[in-house]
């Protein structure tokens, strides 16, 4: 580590960088503004005070006392410091994790961190051995706590801190930022990143499907994508909050007789029916082209490592049986129901059976499977979009639903392992449903329903 921070610091000299930033890759910078609030100090090294996830823990990255050898010694001014009792900008006899340089200031040229100074006598540890050289230079380091500028790994349990991170900045802080864009990192100027060229992976088209007041999930998935080297068409979702009980209507939606929520209870909600129309302007899109073959995305998966190389090992698995299993539809990501072992297609590595199944986060499609599932009519007996696709496949559980449909017989396969999976899950913290939580369907597009449950009483 002494070497690698000697070998940047060098590296930043040679270039006669203004400063050099170190951030070490278990803290997490959320304020925008930290490197300006910063260089406004003009101190030759500053740190911003970085807070352990949660703010239950007594560590930070720095010291509020230090023993004449140069290691850590308790100190009355730090619990002030850390808690913000006390805010400014304070001179500490250490500072580590991520640190600002000035080295537009000649001074700084004394800073290193290998190899120590011959003066030093300690542990070959980076953080001392850089203090040392600061206080045999005469040069002070500095803390800045006004504001909150990001947070950090317990170095106690690092597993469990990472996974509560995961669950506060994917949930909890999720909604904060959709109502403050403004706040999140931007891109700097200064980094020139080598993305790899976009391309569709063998597809005809790779469709995202995402809501215009979701704009976050857009931002986190185009910025997922593009790392990922894919290219996709942008689909404004229907949404159910936006659809008149006229709209369903004229589009001749009436929701199929018998149909009752499996966990809900309830009739369908207009954001199952604006999740539904998404998919099915897909569908139709397909066939209107003749797109042979895309992937579809909803806007809140997440992807799992190497994906793209993964993603296209299946499509050579899928094209290498095509001729025996002529597949049409693939989920990439799903929920499966049981935990019995899947049946692989014969002759396949990575691709399974599909048996009943929720979710519609992902998935290939052909051309036929697309047709298929339009010419089911499903608009005139609707059912949510997860529901409808194990009926056409004919793996569905419900025998009364699955008999309103003709032919089932969509040729369904599965990745097997799974690509994609949600960035939440219900019960999470600030786990929310755009489809779940709107109005229910009209009451007169229902009557086919209680016309139904009528007859049986009357039976």
């Amino acid at each position: 580590m002494m070497y690698l921070r000697q070998r940047a610091l060098d590296s930043a000299r040679k270039q006669w960088a203004d400063y050099i930033f170190f951030v070490d890759c278990d803290n997490f910078i959320v304020n925008p503004k930290t490197l300006r609030l910063l260089m406004e100090e003009k101190k030759t090294v500053i740190t911003p005070m970085i807070e352990v996830f949660g703010g239950n823990a007594a560590y930070s990255n720095f010291w509020g006392g230090m023993d004449e050898e140069g290691y850590y010694a308790r100190s009355d001014r730090y619990f002030p410091i850390l808690q913000r009792e006390e805010k400014g900008c304070f001179e500490v006899p250490m500072i580590h994790s991520t640190i600002l340089i000035d080295l537009r200031k000649t001074i700084s040229d004394k800073l290193k961190y290998n190899p120590a100074l011959a003066s030093y006598q300690g542990e070959e540890d980076d953080i001392l051995v850089f203090a040392h050289s600061a206080r045999a230079a005469g040069i002070k380091l500095n803390l800045l706590n006004k504001e909150v500028y990001g947070y950090m790994l317990s170095p106690a349990d690092a597993n469990q801190t990472l996974e509560a991170m995961k669950i506060y900045f994917t949930h909890v802080k999720l909604e904060w930022f959709v109502d403050h864009p403004e706040e999140l990192m931007p891109d700097s100027s200064h980094i020139t990143v080598k993305y790899t060229p976009p391309g569709k992976l063998g597809f005809d088209e790779i469709y995202l499907i995402n809501l215009k007041r979701r704009p976050l999930r857009r931002r986190r998935m185009l910025a997922s994508l593009k790392e990922m080297g894919i290219s996709v068409k942008m689909l404004d979702a229907v949404d159910g909050k936006s659809l008149t009980d006229q709209q369903v209507k004229d589009m001749g939606i009436k929701m199929l007789p018998g149909y009752n929520d499996p966990y809900g209870k309830r009739p369908l909600t207009m954001g199952e029916i604006g999740c539904f129309l998404s998919h099915y302007l897909i569908w139709e899109e397909m066939i209107n082209n003749g797109l042979a073959q895309v992937l579809v995305l909803e806007d809140d998966v997440r992807f799992e490592p190497d994906f793209r190389n993964q993603l296209r090992e299946l499509l050579r698995d899928a094209t290498a049986l095509s001729s025996k299993y002529h597949w049409e539809f693939i989920y990439i990501g799903r929920k499966r129901f049981h935990s019995n072992p899947v049946e692989m297609v014969p002759g396949a590595r990575v691709l399974a059976w599909a048996d009943y199944t929720y979710w519609t986060l992902g998935y290939a499609l052909t051309l036929s499977g697309a047709r298929k599932l339009v010419s089911a009519k499903p608009l005139e007996k609707m059912v949510a979009v997860d529901e409808f696709v194990p009926i056409m496949f004919n793996r569905h559980i419900n025998s009364e639903w699955t008999s309103h449909y003709y032919p089932r017989n969509l040729v369904a396969m599965t990745a097997e392992p799974l690509l994609l999976y949600p960035t939440h899950y219900v019960g999470d913290d600030g786990y929310f449903s755009d489809t779940e939580t709107t109005g229910l369907i009209p009451p007169e597009l229902q009557q086919a329903e209680l016309r139904l449950k009528a007859a049986k009483v009357e039976l």
